[in-house]
């Protein structure tokens, strides 16, 4: 069972950048899909990038395209949400979440919806602000 943790959240200036961490302390995430959330204060979850794996897309919500970048590493362990060109309005705690079984997927139609997700960090804040 994997067990997501996040890391690398801060207090970043508008128009500076900040790399996000996803790792897991269980099981392993190479092969599985890992989606990106953010919640800000008063705010509904929202999705942002989503890697998947079974088809090698990546999906981005239209507010981050071509800001954020979502990679993995070599050994398929760490999973990076990498935030360019940031603004006051993406401050949020953000969270990494995976469905069950490896080589599993949300549906494309509803992939930005926090309720296809089976598993969740416990989240890291990021602060933009000057």
């Amino acid at each position: 069972q994997v067990q997501l943790v996040e890391s690398g959240g801060g207090l970043v200036q508008p128009g500076g950048s900040l790399r996000l961490s996803c790792t897991s302390s269980g099981a392993p995430l190479d092969y599985y899909a890992i989606g990106w959330f953010r919640q800000a204060p008063g705010k509904e979850r929202e999705g942002v990038p989503c890697l998947t794996v079974s088809d090698g897309n990546t999906y981005y919500a239209d507010s981050v395209k071509g800001r954020f970048t979502v990679s993995r590493d070599n050994d398929g362990n760490t999973v990076y949400l990498q935030m360019n060109m940031l603004r006051p309005e993406d401050t949020a705690v953000y969270y990494c979440a995976t469905v069950t079984g490896r080589f599993s997927r949300p549906p494309r139609a509803t992939w930005a919806y926090d309720y296809e997700y089976d598993y969740w960090g416990q989240g890291t804040q990021v602060t933009v602000s000057s």
